[in-house]
């Protein structure tokens, strides 16, 4: 809509990416700011969140917290974006894409969890792959043949692409989307502990898209140059939206945003990766969702072939809980981890 009346009433301050990426952030915190307290009440009762029985016990308190967060600052994201950016752009439809695809994957687990009233009742394991990988390549595709984007490797650190990766670049960007996506989610378990990072990650990926997108920028920290600036609206819209859950969601929590909420944010901060051709990047920039996602698989591969576990609990949040760390010394100190590691990798991009 911005961009409209620059267009038709010649309001020249709304072509500029900086002032409508402004006021979607406004306008997303506004109203998840104004609607969050309506839906918890609401959400109080009907949708509270089951707790895994195998959770520490400071984690019981918890249960009959309302979940399902993620679909107020989604959709506050995606009113926003309507209502500031250009809707004609190919990377501002991916990003809608990429935004209602996933938020709709994690609206339908979320909802299998609360009318069951079990942790563990969701969809199943293969499911939820199965339309990560459907939703991925969905967007894949669009962005290989319908956006015409470009399909070489970039690696931090190095000027020139290191190889073209042709169709299968889809193949990669499905790993990177369901990587990230999944990540996210795994984090997403203390209270504003996933909500922090994915802020720094977005911030930090805002700069490499928007420097992307432009050409004087991007030449000068010899970085590839393509139009997809305008998404840096949509990013922050959802930065405003996270601000906005990040009041009702520090500790102690009166909501939890729920696999609608954090599968979506992954994806999308995958989405911003592959675009900013950053995708190894992202290693540095979602730092603790990697750390978080390696304890996992560490836990997991430790027990199946040993028989015994690397952690007292896994994901590593849950280590902590159980060596009695206040749950607020482990959130504010995963946040200074993901401060950190974003700062390093701005800075990576004048190291070439």
């Amino acid at each position: 809509m911005l961009y409209w009346l620059y267009r038709h009433l010649d309001i020249n301050l709304f072509q500029y990416i900086t002032v409508r990426a402004g006021f979607a952030f406004f306008i997303a915190l506004l109203i998840t700011m104004f609607v969050m307290p309506h839906f918890i009440k609401w959400a109080q009762d009907r949708c509270e969140q089951p707790i895994n029985h195998h959770a520490p016990d400071t984690h019981q308190a918890k249960a009959k917290t309302p979940t399902m967060g993620g679909i107020i600052f989604i959709g506050a994201t995606i009113v926003a974006t309507i209502l500031t950016a250009k809707l004609n752009n190919y990377f501002v439809v991916g990003a809608l894409l990429t935004l209602t695809l996933f938020s709709l994957i994690g609206l339908q687990d979320d909802l299998s969890k609360v009318l069951k009233n079990e942790n563990l009742a969701g969809l199943s394991a293969k499911a939820k792959l199965g339309l990560q990988i459907l939703s991925a390549a969905i967007v894949g595709a669009y962005l290989c043949y319908y956006a015409d984007f470009n399909t070489e490797l970039y690696l931090p650190f190095f000027k020139n692409p290191l190889f073209d990766m042709g169709s299968f670049a889809i193949l990669f960007w499905i790993f990177v989307m369901i990587g990230t996506s999944n990540a996210v989610n795994l984090t997403d378990g203390l209270d504003g502990l996933a909500t922090v990072p994915s802020i720094f990650s977005l911030m930090s990926l805002s700069a490499i898209v928007y420097i992307t997108g432009h050409a004087i920028f991007s030449k000068y920290l010899l970085l590839p140059n393509f139009p997809v600036g305008e998404v840096v609206i949509i990013a922050a819209a959802l930065i405003g939206s996270l601000s906005g859950f990040l009041w009702f969601n520090c500790h102690p929590a009166e909501v939890f945003m729920g696999d609608s909420g954090s599968l979506t944010i992954g994806a999308f901060i995958a989405y911003m990766g592959i675009i900013g051709k950053s995708e190894i990047l992202l290693v540095l920039i979602g730092l603790i969702f990697v750390i978080e996602t390696i304890s996992v698989i560490l836990q997991v591969g430790s027990y199946k072939l040993r028989q015994k576990r690397v952690f007292l609990m896994a994901p590593i949040h849950h280590h902590f809980e159980m060596k009695q760390w206040h749950e607020n010394k482990i959130i504010v100190r995963f946040w200074i981890i993901s401060m950190l590691s974003n700062l390093i990798a701005l800075i990576s991009l004048k190291i070439r």
